[in-house]
């Protein structure tokens, strides 16, 4: 390491590219640095140079750069922090006989960047106590931001709901393509196979006691009641809902809805509006579909593996559900419809950063909607149950 020597001693390094010398003087203390200042050396140099201001030590710090015969960033670096080191015990720093090539490089460094918090922060352990504090404070935090969402969200709604000429129905058309028609195939499919495998897995049971024909009920029941409106809600939560929060959130990056308010419109009426009205259209349409697939798939299931005519499968079936059942369904759908768009745009507008915080939001709005799906479906679960008798 480089060795520090007062007065006017000087002791050669013999490990380091540069030599210091540090002179005090009456009020003021003279450090004359010759060689290289140079990255290989950083660590070394940082330390002896932040070691010599010392409180009440002077009132003033020159370093004296005539002998440097090299200086890279790593070693501009070096002096800046003294110099931010003399700030903070009030004790100036200045830097005398610097050649026109090393000012220029010092010049490059922004002085209060250096000076600002790291955008990751050093991690620092924390007591199990003050971690569920903070969670809490996030959670109470993300809650009120949700609350605030949701008053903006049903003022544009009832705004275009009395002003229908204002909403921007070829947007409206276009997510209802992309949430709807582009997510028909994978819906029917998923369906299809989730009524097979009920089916299937439901007619090793009841074929013991004799009770084929009852497989139509089971499916049909699970379907139209539970698992069609809760499935179709979580593959469009996956599909669209992340889409929403990603293209929201991709145009606050791009400083692009701020382009908007300048401009003179609502965000929240311009981008989420149409998402929501896409939405709460084709989710209750999908989950017909995907009813009418899983259906389907326990009639494969009924037909060529339990002997059963396709009449007698369509007639049990017709006969298990009634019209309240379909209608509660339905409901079901458009309110899960209205989570997922709204959750979605949510947090596409609380993105925060770069691509980074695109994809943290995309997450967000996937989990936090399905958990949203699950939590509704649970209240409806208790409250139909109440209706029906």
């Amino acid at each position: 390491m480089g060795k520090r020597v007062t007065s006017h001693v000087e002791t050669p390094s013999q490990t380091t590219g540069y030599r210091l010398r540090v002179e005090p003087r009456e009020g003021v203390t003279i450090v004359k640095l010759e060689g290289r200042l140079a990255l290989e050396d950083m660590r070394s140099l940082m330390s002896e140079l932040l070691s010599i201001p010392r409180a009440g030590m002077s009132q003033r710090i020159s370093v004296d750069l005539s002998g440097v015969e090299y200086l890279d960033s790593a070693g501009a670096l070096a002096l800046i922090e003294l110099q931010n080191r003399g700030s903070a015990l009030s004790i100036p720093v200045d830097l005398l006989n610097i050649s026109e090539k090393n000012h220029g490089l010092l010049s490059l460094i922004d002085r209060e960047v250096i000076q600002r918090p790291p955008l990751r922060p050093e991690v620092v352990r924390s007591s199990i106590v003050e971690n569920l504090g903070e969670l809490a404070r996030r959670q109470y935090r993300d809650f009120q931001e949700i609350m605030s969402f949701v008053g903006e969200l049903i003022t544009a709604l009832l705004y275009c709901l009395a002003h229908p000429r204002l909403v921007r129905w070829a947007d409206v058309m276009f997510y209802m393509k992309r949430a709807g028609a582009d997510g028909l195939p994978i819906v029917a499919l998923i369906s299809l196979l989730l009524g097979l495998i009920m089916a299937f897995m439901s007619s090793l049971q009841l074929k013991q006691f004799g009770a084929n024909i009852y497989v139509a009920n089971l499916v049909t029941i699970a379907m139209v009641r539970e698992l069609g409106p809760i499935m179709t809600a979580i593959i469009v939560a996956g599909r669209s809902g992340s889409a929403f929060a990603a293209e929201i959130g991709t145009m606050i990056v791009n400083d692009e809805v701020n382009a908007l308010v300048t401009m003179g419109f609502d965000p929240t009426r311009f981008l989420a509006v149409p998402k929501v009205l896409a939405a709460m259209i084709v989710v209750p349409i999908l989950t017909v579909y995907s009813d009418f697939f899983a259906i389907l798939g326990g009639l494969i299931v009924g037909v060529t593996g339990l002997d059963l005519t396709v009449y007698t499968y369509i007639l049990q079936t017709k006969s298990s559900i009634s019209i309240f059942d379909f209608v509660t369904s339905l409901t079901k759908a458009v309110v899960f419809a209205l989570l997922i768009s709204g959750i979605g745009c949510q947090r596409g507008f609380q993105v925060k950063g770069g691509a980074e915080g695109v994809g943290t939001s995309t997450t967000s709005a996937v989990v936090s909607a399905i958990f949203l799906i699950i939590l509704f479906d649970s209240a409806f679960a208790i409250m139909l149950n109440y209706l029906r008798h």
